[in-house]
């Protein structure tokens, strides 16, 4: 079978070594298309292969009316919402993630985020420490839970919010478990977002509940852009000057935010939270190792448009 690693921003050296080593002892060609310019490239590059390896590259219903061979697509980290899942499935083309590979990479900068704002953005100025202060987490699966686990070594408390979850299963993961969105935020001074961006989570962050935060709250973004209410969020800084908020995906309206609230507000330059080498070489090794496995076995234990 073909293979293509189809990379605007590319893996690690040692990542593209690994991950050609797994497909090819698994009796597969590898092909690489990194740094490409253009969608067109993308969807050019795609015409006679039968799996495709991707991280946020964008595999659109155009990229699947290319790929005539195509059977399936694996997504190296946990977040899916760049693949248009209707369109593969009616291709009959497997989409799969690989979750928890980037899982502590992402979570380790959350908490390097709320350190970062707690220091104003490690100016002059005084800050404060996050020991004893509250960390709300929405959406406590892989990503959430190690992001409570740090907080909790570095002396915070710790509840959560995930409706997917039962109390036990949320205080089994060294959480207190909320049961609703305005009592989370509520007792919040961090608020850790984890949701994915789904119809019914897209702009679902906005003024009323960024307002309910306490006085001095963060709210921090490790997820999607799409979630956050941008038009709430900015009319919540404006009110409440005391509140802050960073993120590892910036809002399209974030230099209005910079040049109106200066250091409240940050963020990265790209999205970073899986840029660590570590989940490079993860992430990728294990979407090399989830297509021989489907093309061996038909093993589709990570398929997320079933």
């Amino acid at each position: 079978m073909k293979v293509l690693i189809a990379t605007q921003k590319p893996f690690a050296a040692a990542a593209v070594a690994g991950i050609k080593e797994i497909l090819e002892k698994g009796g597969h060609e590898v092909l690489l298309l990194e740094k490409y310019a253009e969608q067109a490239d993308l969807v050019k590059a795609v015409a006679d292969v039968n799996a495709l390896i991707i991280r946020s590259d964008k595999v659109t219903a155009e990229v699947l009316d290319a790929a005539k061979e195509l059977k399936i697509v694996v997504r190296a980290g946990a977040g899916y919402d760049n693949v248009d899942l209707a369109a593969a499935t009616a291709h009959g083309v497997v989409v799969m993630n690989t979750p928890g590979q980037n899982s502590n990479a992402v979570a380790e900068l959350a908490i390097a985020m709320m350190i970062f704002m707690a220091r104003t953005q490690f100016t002059p100025a005084t800050g404060s420490e996050v020991q004893g202060k509250t960390l709300g987490i929405q959406a406590f699966g892989n990503v959430g839970r190690l992001v409570g686990a740090k907080a909790k070594a570095l002396g915070m408390k710790v509840k959560a919010l995930d409706p997917f979850l039962s109390d036990e299963q949320i205080a089994a993961g060294g959480a207190e478990p909320v049961h609703s969105l305005d009592e989370l935020y509520a007792g919040s001074d961090y608020l850790s977002l984890h949701i994915p961006a789904l119809p019914s989570t897209i702009g679902s962050i906005g003024y009323d509940l960024i307002t309910k935060m306490p006085k001095g709250a963060t709210l921090v973004n490790t997820a999607r852009k799409e979630v956050i209410d941008e038009a709430g969020l900015e009319k919540a800084l404006e009110e409440r000057p005391d509140l802050k908020y960073v993120t590892d995906v910036a809002p399209d309206n974030f230099a209005v935010l910079q040049e109106k609230f200066g250091l409240r507000v940050f963020a990265t330059p790209k999205k970073m939270g899986a840029q660590t080498a570590e989940a490079n070489i993860n992430a990728g090794l294990a979407a090399a190792r989830q297509i021989v496995d489907y093309f061996a076995t038909g093993n589709t234990r990570f398929q997320v448009n079933k």
